[in-house]
């Protein structure tokens, strides 16, 4: 199996704190994995990472920091293999923009299109057959400013896949929805998943995690808190700890729903 995320004894210093403290962590590309934590946890500095926006603060000789198999990419490259929708990522459009042209400026690794853009018939089909995909082909046209969250974000989720990425990495994907866009913004992460796309979850919603999620990384106060697998380490008990409040799971649906006691 090829290497996804390769990291040991790596860590982040922000103001003389470590937001990321000595991680060891190895993800291969063949997996499904959650990064859960509470918030401050060291998540989006993991993220930061992962996509080449920061580096470790300090390295040794026995630190390890690779991104599918490489310690150093150009950031183009290294998006081309990695799709990434953030919460924040919707803000850093202009408004006019319709969704095409908001999946289109995946193929650039641009918030919109620009003069200096071709965008070339295999591209536009590209475009059109990963909306069709994602079941938004009647809302191409349509503005992003007037578009719910739900519908925004399954545009960000096309514009994330064009290039074929070998993972999706979904930051926060149910921040600003509702329960309806939640339930289905989970059934189209689950057509993903069973198109072949595999999915990096960062998330402090347990609500988030879906089935086909195997492996869970627990991130507590910039520390590994756990990791392994789904029926080991996905329980009410180690929940519980981790987020320091009486959780009570209840999987019984496709939806994790949770009790806090």
């Amino acid at each position: 199996m090829s290497s996804f995320v390769e990291f040991r004894k790596v860590s982040v210093v922000r103001d003389d704190r470590k937001i990321l403290d000595n991680l060891s962590i190895n993800i291969d590309c063949e997996e499904n994995v959650a990064i859960i934590g509470p918030n401050g946890s060291g998540k989006s500095t993991f993220i930061k990472l992962i996509i080449g926006e920061i580096y470790p603060s300090y390295t040794g000789h026995d630190t390890v920091f690779r991104i599918f198999e490489r310690t150093s990419w150009k950031i183009h490259d290294l998006r081309s293999m990695l799709g990434v929708v953030s919460s924040e990522l919707q803000h850093c459009f202009h408004n006019e923009l319709n969704g095409l042209e908001v999946v289109l400026s995946g193929f650039f690794s641009s918030f919109g299109i620009f003069a200096n853009h071709v965008v070339r018939k295999n591209m536009l089909k590209k475009a059109e057959s990963t909306i069709d995909f994602l079941e938004v082909s009647s809302l191409k046209y349509k503005k992003i400013e007037t578009m719910s969250s739900g519908e925004i974000k399954r545009f960000l989720i096309a514009r994330a896949l064009v290039n074929n990425p070998k993972v999706l990495v979904l930051d926060e994907p149910s921040n600003s929805l509702d329960i309806a866009s939640s339930v289905k913004l989970h059934k189209t992460i689950r057509k993903i998943l069973a198109s072949g796309t595999k999915i990096l979850l960062v998330t402090h919603l347990v609500s988030d995690i879906i089935p086909e999620i195997n492996r869970f990384i627990f991130l507590k106060s910039g520390k590994i808190f756990a990791d392994g697998k789904r029926k080991i380490f996905f329980t009410s008990d180690k929940l519980s700890l981790l987020f320091g409040v009486k959780i009570a799971l209840n999987e019984n649906s496709n939806l994790c729903n949770i009790a806090i006691a």
